[in-house]
């Protein structure tokens, strides 16, 4: 999703990460990912590097700030805040300073105010990244849109700008929309995020059942996050087991393997082509469900498909990911205001009807530019409308290298960006 920060306004095109909550984009790069369109193949643009000089909106984030975790590089009060962010991938972390700028949103497709806003957020100047991020993962920035206070719908819903919630939306086709504010449809079914040792610090939820095909599996509960960020949909042991080895009874042909892919459970096309695949259904209470139709992995050769995999891999806990594969078809609600996750099938095109209340222009701030105060950092019924734009569909180009980059490029954000 391209987004666009800073005055004069820039663009980038970052990933969208439910898991984490930190906004950081390359910034005064030590050792940043390669911005070239050449590198990507498809991309027909440069990425962009960001300048807070360069921005007349950009202001240093002190170490005394109340979003600053003191630390050993933080002596001074007055000194920039630094930041050092860990991700669950191997080896991989981003790393620079924080500063406060702008972030440019437009309204909704129900909003008939048409104002555009430039509402304040913090923002993470990465100058240096490793791991995943170097080859590709997200060369220009991830967009964190955890439940921590300094991630962007925590500061836009503080501030006034939005509903406290925001919503997903993945097509068949790779491509989708974010909506900030968006509380969803009444029809949608739902589910409560469940607490983490206590604190509601990511969104979980307790998956009651799992189901392959019309076959519900015995003691197979469990607590299940909920992540844009991760490409692929992990479970815990127990249940990894129970739900491949009754897949692979329900397909009925042999068993292949594919150099090079992550799933243990693929087969190989036969002279008939594809067999029935079962669907698999995440069961929650009162009678909800989340249903996957078609929950494998298609393999491709240079004559075409060759086979497929169920794309499940097995996690490295007790606590198992839905990631952005499973969600396809789906408008993901996260409604952090009454803490609970909401879902639909969608075509991700026809967004009119959901419940939505328009972009507040000016938040409830006292100046246009201002981060939300202390108090409303704190306030836990602070008053917030939504949704608002960030992002607009990349061109066809982009959107095939955002395939190629893996993670969610796949997305087009309904929040202007360029």
């Amino acid at each position: 999703m391209w987004i666009d920060i800073g005055t004069p306004k820039v663009s980038f095109l970052v990933a969208l990460d439910a898991g984490s909550d930190l906004f950081w984009v390359p910034c005064d790069c030590v050792q940043c990912a390669p911005l070239s369109s050449n590198y990507y193949s498809s991309l027909d643009r440069d990425l962009n590097e960001y300048n807070p000089s360069g921005s007349s909106t950009s202001k240093t984030l002190p170490c005394s700030h109340q979003l600053c975790e003191p630390g050993p590089d933080c002596p001074n009060p007055k000194q920039q805040c630094p930041y050092t962010v860990n991700y669950y991938s191997e080896d991989t972390s981003t790393s620079g300073f924080l500063v406060e700028d702008v972030l440019h949103l437009v309204p909704g497709p129900s909003d008939v105010s048409n104002k555009s806003v430039r509402a304040p957020i913090i923002v993470g100047c990465g100058s240096k990244q490793t791991g995943g991020y170097l080859s590709g993962v997200a060369p220009d920035g991830l967009l964190g849109l955890g439940l921590g206070e300094i991630s962007v719908p925590s500061f836009l819903a503080k501030a006034g700008y939005i509903r406290n919630s925001f919503s997903l939306c993945f097509n068949e086709d790779d491509s989708g929309r974010l909506l900030f504010g968006d509380q969803g449809i009444a029809s949608q079914q739902t589910t409560p995020f469940l607490p983490l040792d206590g604190k509601n610090v990511t969104y979980i939820v307790g998956v009651d059942a799992c189901c392959v095909g019309s076959s519900c599996l015995d003691n197979t509960n469990f607590q299940l996050l909920v992540d844009s960020g991760s490409s692929f949909t992990f479970l815990p042991d127990q249940i990894y087991g129970k739900v491949v080895d009754e897949f692979d009874r329900q397909v009925n042909t042999s068993k292949s393997s594919f150099e090079g892919y992550p799933w243990e459970y693929c087969y190989k096309f036969s002279s008939n082509g594809m067999p029935t695949i079962p669907s698999f259904t995440l069961k929650f209470a009162k009678s909800n469900s989340f249903v996957v139709s078609n929950p494998v992995f298609v393999i491709y050769g240079a004559q075409g498909a060759v086979g497929f995999c169920l794309a499940v891999q097995l996690a490295d806990g007790d606590i198992g990911t839905i990631g952005q594969n499973f969600m396809t078809g789906y408008q993901i609600i996260f409604d952090r205001e009454n803490f609970k996750l909401g879902w639909s099938r969608s075509n991700c095109k026809d967004l009119n009807n959901g419940d939505r209340a328009p972009l507040n222009p000016s938040g409830t701030s006292n100046s246009p530019n201002s981060l939300p105060t202390a108090e409303q950092q704190s306030a836990p019924n602070s008053p917030a409308v939504g949704p608002a734009v960030a992002g607009q569909t990349p061109s066809k180009s982009s959107s095939t290298c955002l395939s190629c980059l893996v993670k969610f490029f796949l997305l087009l954000l309904v929040a202007h960006i360029s």
